[in-house]
């Protein structure tokens, strides 16, 4: 089965729809090197919101489309993602997202135990210094620091690893990444920020989940759309709830 066979609806109305989106699949492509994306499900799915939205132009000049897409979340993370239907939900949910009225809640497993049950990490993100991949909320961050802010939630600990729920309050590149990076608690998995780190949990992808979206649909009613967890965020639970 495909990657976008594997997308799954969680909700839909007559302006929005909220995907489960698996991992390994990107949502737009970057110009860059061809793939399957998430635009390449919602025109051959919705092909009447082609239109819907506002395209990337690269600085090549080349356009890439991003029908009905309002946000985005990494390649390797799975989980829950809105695409808007026509232009008038896009241009109300946009605002949603530059407002900071909708709820993003992600969980996710990160090396170490982290020492506070909750709390607030509140760290400008720049531009790293060493990899034109990467952000930085550390000393040494280059270009313009943006404020960045992540609250946390941790449910399970063990020495070696917290399975912790995640609520970025700002939209960053990477937030989350970089900011328990930022903490010496880097994401398990995470190729980029931890390239050292060992893969614990049987995760071989990014353990990061898109685990709900909550924000006010077009009849004025907030409504929470949850992601169940796939398969490998499952067995890395049980197991971490069985050494805790």
């Amino acid at each position: 089965m495909s990657l976008l066979e594997q997308i799954t609806i969680l909700y839909e109305n007559e302006d929005v729809v909220v995907i489960h989106k698996p991992s390994g699949l990107i949502v737009h492509p970057d110009g860059k090197k061809e793939e399957e994306s998430v635009v390449d499900w919602i025109v051959k799915t919705y092909p009447h919101i082609a239109d819907v939205g506002e395209p990337t132009v690269l600085t090549s000049g080349e356009v890439i489309p991003r029908p009905g897409i309002v946000h985005r979340i990494d390649k390797e993370t799975s989980g829950a993602l809105l695409i808007t239907k026509n232009q008038q939900s896009f241009l109300k949910i946009k605002k949603q997202f530059a407002d900071r009225k909708i709820m993003k809640r992600y969980h996710v497993f990160v090396y170490g135990s982290v020492k506070l049950d909750r709390g607030t990490i509140d760290r400008p993100i720049g531009r790293s210094s060493s990899d034109f991949r990467k952000w930085s909320a550390q000393r040494g961050a280059r270009g313009e620091m943006r404020d960045a802010i992540t609250d946390f939630t941790v449910f399970y600990r063990t020495k070696e690893v917290t399975f912790l729920e995640a609520r970025p309050r700002t939209g960053r590149t990477h937030q989350i990444r970089v900011h328990f990076k930022a903490l010496n608690h880097p994401v398990v998995s995470d190729a980029l920020y931890a390239p050292n780190k060992p893969s614990l949990l049987g995760f071989y992808r990014l353990a990061l989940h898109a685990y709900s979206l909550e924000f006010t649909n077009g009849k004025g009613e907030r409504v929470e759309v949850i992601a169940p967890y796939p398969e490998d965020f499952k067995t890395a639970i049980s197991v971490i709830e069985n050494q805790g």
